[in-house]
């Protein structure tokens, strides 16, 4: 039987979810194939659900797999989501295929983070790209948005740096907020203390993504490399260390920048 401690801390926690995703208990109940008076009942403690619905109720407000256990626990049933480590061997397909794409991408700079944004994986041309950083910033666990926005990282050739860091800082606020966490809070903050003030509009758009325009590495190279990026997930992992991988690829806007990779790849 369930104490009533462990009903109350499963009711708080799904209309916690429900609340965040503003998601109304009718709208969930029809996602879940169930009734709102069940939904009802569960978020006040009246009722008992089972383990397949609150796996059904994580899937239908798109709770990440990490916290759908946190749930499962929260009502007294155990984690069904496993975590491994992506050094164990049966992950080696995974790291296999992570590694083609990476290097399917060069020329272009590209990387595989974790859910905090930190280094897991990355290709050449982004080593080649954070020439310059300072090495603390590039010893593990390194933190992708820092090496960025850090003044002593990429941040003093980026031309549009305030747009830019915005741009990463409204990402990762936004990533915190939908699935709250600590250390994304922390970094949130300190990246807004790096960044310079927020512009009041953004001339320099391509219409379709905000780009990074970044100085050379090399000084006496006047050039600019004009960069986009696309984030891909894989959306029906069912381990949380795949599920929260992120591989980040850089895109040339502009045949000057393609040029430019192409070049410093070479040499």
């Amino acid at each position: 039987m369930i104490s009533e401690p462990t009903r109350g801390r499963l009711a708080g926690a799904l209309r916690e979810w429900r609340t965040r995703r503003r998601v109304s208990q009718l709208e969930l109940a029809t996602r879940a194939g169930t009734t709102q008076r069940h939904v009802s009942f569960i978020e006040s403690g009246r009722s008992i659900p089972g383990r397949s619905m609150i796996i059904r109720l994580g899937e239908s407000l798109e709770v990440p797999i990490r916290e759908r256990n946190a749930l499962l626990l929260a009502a007294g049933f155990a984690p069904v989501y496993p975590q491994t480590s992506l050094d164990a061997p049966q992950l080696e397909p995974i790291r296999t295929a992570l590694e083609r794409i990476l290097h399917g991408h060069l020329p272009y700079p590209a990387v595989v983070v974790d859910r905090h944004g930190d280094l897991v994986s990355a290709n050449a041309a982004f080593h080649t790209l954070t020439t310059g950083v300072a090495p603390h910033l590039l010893e593990p666990p390194v933190c992708v948005p820092r090496v960025l926005l850090h003044p002593q990282g990429l941040a003093p050739r980026i031309v549009n740096l305030d747009e830019w860091a915005w741009h990463i800082i409204d990402r990762v606020q936004a990533e915190s907020t939908r699935n709250p966490d600590d250390q994304l809070q922390r970094l949130a903050s300190e990246l807004t203390h790096l960044a310079p003030p927020r512009p009041h509009d953004s001339p320099h758009h391509l219409g379709f993504a905000v780009p990074l325009r970044l100085r050379a590495a090399d000084p006496t190279d006047d050039r600019q490399l004009t960069l986009i990026t696309t984030l891909t997930h894989f959306g029906t992992a069912t381990d949380i260390t795949i599920a929260e991988l992120r591989l980040e690829a850089f895109l040339p806007a502009d045949q000057t920048t393609s040029a430019m990779l192409t070049e410093t790849l070479k040499r």
